[in-house]
């Protein structure tokens, strides 16, 4: 199975997880900043800049893309509730 190293910028800390694993749950496992609220999508409590690695990571669902729109957020944020890593190298932090 693929693996992906994450580095969580907020904290300094980098994990390697498998490919298809969700960046909120390694954020909560870990003790990043960054905060949730639903975990489905919906409310955008889990917006994160993703600041190397962006290509390494799932495209996002229609769903996301709509709450990203309605946030403003940046071409290298994403949900971290619904962003998967593919593998490769990831850097994230809080927004």
């Amino acid at each position: 199975m693929a693996k992906a190293t994450i580095t969580f910028e907020d904290i300094n800390v980098t994990v390697t997880v498998p490919a298809g694993t969700r960046i909120i749950e390694v954020s909560e496992k870990v003790g990043s900043a960054i905060t949730y609220g639903c975990r489905e999508g919906d409310c955008g409590t889990c917006l994160m800049k993703v600041t190397e690695g962006w290509n390494h990571l799932s495209e996002p669902s229609v769903l996301e893309d709509k709450i990203l729109r309605e946030n403003m957020a940046g071409k290298h944020n994403r949900l971290a509730c619904q962003a998967q890593v593919l593998g490769g190298k990831i850097s994230v932090k809080p927004v």
